[in-house]
């Protein structure tokens, strides 16, 4: 079965965003500030990738939108970053609704629209498990009775972090979390032309069936300086740096490590294995 994520990177999109703006040119300078846009590529390096490129099931197809006006060099930029990535692709888009365009991109990536697909979104500073595309196709296969009687059904692995990074590496707190956006799917029937961007990630629950999975850590939750849903006033959530198991948790389920995050966070030359440079 066909699996298709969506992530917005920086998409100057026509609503969609919590923090609202007077223009779609303040919105873009918003979007493309220098300082917000180094945040947002040293997240997307260190701790939105590495997860994706060790899936346990690599099948997948990533769409990345951007908008058509981000700086070339940026562009560039994300390019290199996914450029060992076959499942990823890069699409470019002028500012539009965001629910309508998004819905448009969806459907336009099934390869056989009379075939059932699944859907997932993913934001460019989380991580999801490495075997998220394997639990997301297991879940669907192990509820095969519900699953006929649908069109749509999400899957909801509500278990994981709230994580901080920086030069000093991770910190992080456990939370359990329903319908985040980090770690939840969704089935669609064949023929159905429902995506995912069809609902609000938080209120999916009242649109169809829903499956929890409460039984392992799927997803980490970065917050940083430029969250949107943080722009306003909002309940800090405390973290604390890992300790060496946690360490070695968050790098065997994750992919994240803690050495990679203080080396792209200190301005330092990237290198996978998180080793520092030299």
């Amino acid at each position: 079965m066909q699996v298709i994520g969506l992530c917005r990177f920086s998409y100057p999109a026509v609503g969609g965003f919590q923090v609202e703006h007077a223009s779609i040119e303040e919105r873009i300078a918003f979007l493309y500030n220098e300082e917000r846009l180094e945040e947002r590529f040293r997240l997307f390096e260190a701790v939105a990738l590495p997860c994706l490129r060790e899936q346990t099931d690599p099948d997948f197809h990533l769409i990345i939108v951007i908008g058509d006006s981000l700086p070339a060099r940026h562009e560039s930029r994300l390019r290199d970053l996914v450029a060992d990535m076959p499942q990823i692709e890069i699409q470019k888009h002028a500012p539009q609704q965001q629910r309508p365009i998004m819905k448009e991109i969806l459907n336009a990536a099934r390869r056989d629209p009379a075939a059932p697909c699944l859907q997932f979104r993913y934001d460019d500073d989380d991580a999801v498990s490495v075997d998220f595309i394997e639990r997301l196709r297991q879940t669907i296969d192990d509820c095969a009775g519900l699953v006929a009687r649908h069109r749509a059904v999400a899957v909801d692995f509500n278990m994981g972090y709230v994580a901080e990074f920086g030069p000093d590496g991770i910190s992080a707190s456990e939370i359990h979390r329903p319908y985040y956006v980090a770690a939840l799917g969704m089935y669609v029937r064949s023929g159905a032309p429902l995506t995912i961007m069809n609902f609000a990630h938080e209120k999916i629950l009242r649109f169809m069936p829903t499956i929890t999975l409460a039984d392992a850590p799927m997803f980490v939750r970065g917050h940083h300086s430029s969250n949107d849903s943080r722009q306003k006033a909002v309940k800090p959530v405390p973290v604390t740096p890992l300790n060496a198991e946690q360490k070695a948790e968050f790098e065997a389920r994750f992919a994240l490590r803690d050495g990679l995050v203080r080396q792209v966070f200190s301005n330092g030359i990237s290198d996978p294995s998180g080793a520092s440079a030299t």
